[in-house]
């Protein structure tokens, strides 16, 4: 899928200019330079643009475009698609089974590996669990970049000092950097999230990753790859990095529950969900050391054994990244995989190091859980 910029400069026709803070969803972010701006929209048009198998797509993949599975309720949002998830957790370590086709299963085939008789990949044999996972909303993920580590790592209390009973930890990458992207903790940057979304949802090869994905352990059959690697050149990569980069978090609505937010703070729910966390220096103003209200610590946290499910590198069954907040008015599921419908039942499954906040959720009175409710569905 080579990025050709004169193939995608018609669908920028229309397009306006950047959002005040807090906008639309699939909105920019304020503050956006013309060049940023620019960036964005040719990034969203690659965002949007169908692949094909002869410009690398698969043979094994997901989805055809990156907004298959982002696109409610506009581009960069969140999606219906179902990923399936494998991976062996023997009680300490966790293996995402990269030699029996690693943890993401995928669901097609390109017409050339069907012929194989090949039309979905096989569950690894030693996986110990499989998922279905959403895909996570990406607004606002800039922002959440430009957070700094240091930030992140002081609100870390994997020893739970102060006795409150929420442990986060901070996802590690070896090269000690926090691993905020993933439900797992499992990169640290935009790029790199991108990267890995690129090669197991789209099956492209990329610069920096250039082997396809097999069939479970057996090798791809000769003749069903026809398209060089890497199949999505830098230039590909780094425009989805400023479309993902400039996307604005989506803006509350203009009024909120001020019963429900007391709430929220005295249920204990803003000890992972933190309100407001701020950029640091940024050569891009859109960037530099705003507000980042995202109601989230993007720390990992236990949550019991009623949500525990795949592990990660970083993280066991039962440990997940705070999940943002915000645009929580724009989705009709939640949870990991989908599974609640209704912000009520998303609560409930809460346990583990979130299990004081959900008996103080059971002990509210009908008016402060309406109030509670209200407030969640106005971010």
């Amino acid at each position: 899928m080579r990025v050709r910029i004169a193939s995608v400069l018609i669908v920028l026709a229309g397009c306006g200019s950047a959002a005040d803070p807090g906008g639309a969803p699939g909105e920019p972010l304020a503050g956006v330079t013309d060049g940023e701006l620019g960036r964005f929209l040719l990034g969203r048009a690659v965002f949007e643009r169908i692949a094909t198998p002869e410009e690398g797509l698969g043979p094994l993949f997901n989805a055809d475009r990156c907004s298959a599975c982002h696109d409610q309720p506009a581009p960069g949002g969140t999606g219906s698609l179902l990923v399936v998830k494998a991976t062996a957790f023997d009680g300490t370590a966790c293996s995402l089974l990269e030699d029996e086709g690693g943890d993401n299963v995928q669901q097609r085939a390109t017409p050339a590996l069907a012929a194989h008789g090949v039309t979905v990949e096989p569950i690894p044999p030693s996986a110990t669990t499989t998922a279905r996972v959403t895909a996570p909303p990406l607004f606002g993920l800039g922002l959440v970049e430009a957070i700094p580590d240091a930030t992140l790592l002081e609100r870390a209390d994997p020893e739970d000092r102060d006795g409150d009973g929420v442990s986060g930890r901070a996802p590690l990458l070896a090269d000690g950097r926090v691993a905020r992207f993933g439900r797992k903790g499992e990169t640290a940057t935009l790029v790199g999230f991108i990267d890995t979304a690129l090669r197991f949802e789209l099956g492209l090869t990329t610069p920096d990753n250039r082997r396809e994905e097999r069939p479970g352990s057996a090798p791809l059959p000769p003749g069903v790859d026809p398209m060089p690697e890497p199949e999505i050149d830098e230039d590909g990569v780094a425009l989805l990095g400023d479309f993902t980069r400039f996307l604005a978090p989506p803006a509350p609505a203009a009024e909120r529950d001020a019963r429900g937010e007391r709430v929220f703070q005295d249920a204990g729910c803003a000890a992972c969900h933190t309100p407001e966390l701020r950029t640091g220096p940024s050569e891009s103003k859109a960037l530099d050391r705003v507000a980042v209200r995202a109601y989230s610590d993007f720390l990992l946290h236990d949550l019991g054994p009623e949500l525990a499910s795949v592990c990660g590198l970083r993280a066991a069954p039962s440990e997940w990244r705070t999940a943002p907040l915000w645009g929580l008015r724009h989705r009709g599921s939640y949870l990991h995989d989908g599974r609640a419908t209704d912000l009520a039942a998303a609560i409930e499954a809460h346990g583990g190091e979130a299990e004081s906040s959900r008996q103080r959720w059971r002990a509210l009175s009908e008016a402060d859980r309406n109030a509670l409710l209200a407030f969640l569905r106005s971010l």
